[in-house]
């Protein structure tokens, strides 16, 4: 019986043994699983937010019906003097052409005295008004000459045009692409609108004219690329967009690369230029193929596909030290803990010390970093080492920790690189593309890419 008991218990030691395991990984889990999901509602438009953009757009509504009404009730109203508002509206520009107006009285003589009148002066009131744009057609005709005595013929040549096999001038040309780049209409929405012009565009038409216009644009693309490739420190940045698939009417996920130059953080006198790239896929070949030529500092984030890059030797790598801090913000914002909370406090004193000397002549930036920001970036690293061994090789926080040491190097400050701002500005690039492409209503079709240029993204219905 003794020996029974004995197994017995042994058998109940091993199973609460594993259920423990089990606990702990599934609580390993959940604290994986908790920075996900609120990372995921943070970029999903779920239906909360739905239901607050009707909410929005039905309190535009009652306040656009009560603009209505108070303008109607304005007209309604006597004119008085003393009704003017008190403070008044901003003056037109002065770069607006003006076009003057002059109303005489009806009168010729004075109807008290029979007097002649003089003028005393005038009261000037400016009212803004909108020239609607209209379309002309413009005939090129040359002319043939005739000689009397030899019958030889001569004609001027042709004037260039854009578009050699089509008929748009350059104003309309200009007006497409803006219109699309710019004011985010689709080419269909552009259709509709050249057919009330009574002009039969169709979107394969202004596909031709927007591909027509991608070589013109390609030497200046060029151009972008060699100046910012020409730097000796580039922060790179990509994010995702949508692309028509050809065929199925479905879309897939695309890349768009970016590159800056300019670096006014660190005092860099060279004008600021930003040159976009699009890939149809994340492979690693594309920001190889893009950084060729490039020779000196890349400030990015840890993308396995920038490695074959900093192999050559002509490339150093510079780690963003935003996405480092991102992922400890994140789990803090989930779950704030001690650990999360150091790491954001002491990662925070070197972005004061960055704060401080921005702007800042090289060689100043780079005796301060010395002198104050390397000894806290080798007590920070020699604190993530002994953290890290005190956590689960599987936790969340330990993934972050072990993301920063792999790129934490103390060594000799470079003066030339930020602490994230010169890499934010290749971010904030993005940005601002991707506000635009979410203002618009159409996806971006791979059949027809423009080429990237510095202010236009190589993307077309």
């Amino acid at each position: 019986m003794p020996i029974a008991r004995d197994e017995d218990l042994a058998i109940e030691r091993q199973r609460v043994m594993i259920l423990q395991d089990q606990l702990g990984e599934r609580a390993i889990e959940i604290e994986h699983l908790k920075p996900l999901i609120a990372k995921l509602r943070k970029r999903q438009y779920g239906r909360s937010s739905e239901k607050l953009d009707r909410q929005i757009e039905q309190l535009e509504l009652k306040l656009e019906e009560l603009q209505i009404d108070e303008g109607v009730s304005t007209l309604q109203a006597p004119r008085t003097r003393g009704a003017r508002a008190s403070g008044g509206r901003k003056p037109l520009p002065e770069n607006l052409e003006r076009e003057d107006v002059v109303h005489t009285p009806d009168e010729r003589a004075c109807c008290a005295c029979g007097g002649a009148f003089k003028v005393l002066g005038e009261d000037i009131t400016e009212q803004l008004e909108l020239v609607p744009a209209r379309l002309r057609v413009i005939r090129h005709r040359r002319m043939k000459l005739a000689c009397t005595g030899c019958d030889r013929i001569v004609q001027a040549p042709a004037p260039g045009r854009p578009n050699d096999r089509g008929i748009p001038g350059p104003g309309l040309l200009a007006n497409v692409l803006v219109s699309k780049f710019c004011d985010h209409q689709p080419l269909y929405r552009q259709r509709v609108r050249w057919e009330r012009e009574g002009i039969d565009l169709p979107e394969s038409t202004l596909g031709d004219w927007v591909e027509g216009c991608s070589a013109l644009f390609s030497p200046l693309a060029a151009a972008v690329q060699r100046y910012v490739m020409g730097g000796n420190k580039v922060p790179g940045a990509s994010t995702l967009i949508l692309v028509l698939a050809p065929g199925n009417g479905k879309t897939k996920t695309a890349r768009l690369w970016t590159y800056v130059r300019g670096g006014r953080p660190s005092a860099d006198a060279a004008p600021p230029a930003v040159w976009f790239a699009y890939s149809p896929d994340r492979r690693g070949e594309h920001p190889q193929h893009h950084l060729r030529s490039f020779v000196g500092t890349l400030q990015a984030n840890a993308y396995a596909g920038f490695n074959a890059v900093y192999e050559t030797g002509r490339v150093q790598e510079a780690a963003c030290w935003a996405y480092a801090r991102r992922k400890f913000h994140e789990l803090y914002a989930v779950r704030p803990n001690a650990v999360t909370e150091q790491a954001l406090a002491r990662i925070g004193e070197l972005y004061d010390i960055e704060r401080e000397i921005r702007r800042q002549p090289p060689d100043l930036r780079r005796e301060i970093r010395q002198r104050e920001a390397v000894p806290r970036l080798a007590t920070l690293k020699t604190w993530l080492e002994e953290t890290a061994g005190k956590l689960s090789r599987k936790s969340d926080t330990t993934t972050a920790i072990l993301y920063l040491l792999g790129r934490c190097v103390v060594r000799r400050s470079d003066a030339r690189t930020s602490c994230s701002r010169a890499r934010t500005a290749a971010a904030s690039a993005l940005r601002l593309y991707a506000r635009s492409s979410a203002r618009s209503s159409s996806i971006a079709s791979t059949q027809r890419p423009i080429c990237a240029t510095a202010s236009c993204a190589r993307t077309t219905d």
